[in-house]
């Protein structure tokens, strides 16, 4: 299947997941621990005793009730979809087992390599970066063209290498967007303070903080205090929101933020954030 991105305005719908066209593959091929986020332990490889026979959750509707949190916040990026219906033809691991143990092998490689998509179909919507959107189209298409690979040779893939490659535009990236908004932004200057890659923010109290072009690349910020914290132009890719607490933040214009970072998050119906993404449907209007 040929996605060459040749345009101005790359399709991020097709980087959703959609549950409908995949064989339950996030709920067999991964596994979880006992935990706040899941109720039970379950091996990579084994299906989830709530997988029905038509690959929907048997408690999909209760998942947060029942003690599978975790379910609610994981994003596939479309990779299910793409390997259920392109990778395997329509061949369900149920109809070909003698596939199943390399289909759910495969699926975390798939799940990278989507997940490099929307990253590089953000970067290419960016204005400021476009000195370099040339190199991130070509990136693109490279990922795309992986993604297109047989099982055997998506096995054989380094993915990492990839992933590092991709990085470094990403990385360029933030710095073009992040130097612009510094530059146009109003307001007093020299406010921010500097976070740097992974910066441990755990539970930390950052309630109305001017976090606007801040580098929080990697950043835990699981049951952070973020209600009212200005982080428009941040840097988000790869922060852990398990948790934190982003009522009535700001996070327009915000770098690389996942719909499944913002599941993962408390907000509530003063919090903004990219258009791209949706409002997640646990959030109550209190962020309770």
């Amino acid at each position: 299947m040929n996605h060459e991105y040749t345009g101005s305005s790359p399709d991020r719908k097709r980087l959703s997941a959609d549950c409908e066209n995949c064989f339950g593959l996030c709920c067999v091929a991964l596994p979880f621990a006992a935990s706040s986020d899941f109720a039970t332990d379950k091996a990579a490889g084994q299906a989830c005793p709530s997988l029905q026979t038509d690959f929907r959750c048997g408690v999909h509707t209760s998942l947060r009730q029942q003690g599978f949190r975790g379910c609610t916040v994981y994003d596939c990026f479309g990779a299910g979809q793409q390997l259920s219906q392109v990778t395997y033809g329509g061949r369900d691991w149920r109809q070909a087992p003698d596939t199943a143990k390399q289909m759910f092998e495969v699926f975390p490689v798939m799940q990278q390599l989507h997940e490099l998509l929307w990253y590089l179909t953000e970067a290419l919507t960016l204005q400021p970066a476009r000195p370099i959107h040339d190199d991130l189209r070509i990136a693109l298409n490279e990922t795309e063209r992986l993604t297109d690979l047989s099982p055997d040779a998506l096995m054989e893939l380094n993915v990492a290498a990839h992933r590092s490659e991709v990085n470094a535009l990403l990385l360029r990236t933030s710095e073009l967007v992040r130097t612009e908004a510094r530059r146009q932004q109003k307001g007093p200057s020299g406010r921010q303070k500097s976070y740097g890659r992974g910066a441990d923010l755990i539970g930390a109290k950052l309630r109305g903080a001017d976090l606007r072009c801040a580098n929080l690349r990697g950043a835990y910020l699981i049951a952070a205090d973020l209600r009212g914290a200005d982080m428009r132009a941040a840097d988000l890719i790869g922060a852990d929101f398990r948790d934190a607490d982003i009522r009535g933040a700001d996070l327009t214009g915000s770098i690389f933020l996942t719909q499944a970072q913002l599941n993962a998050a408390k907000g509530d119906a003063g919090t903004k954030f990219p258009s791209s993404l949706t409002r997640p449907t646990h959030w109550s209007a209190s962020g309770a």
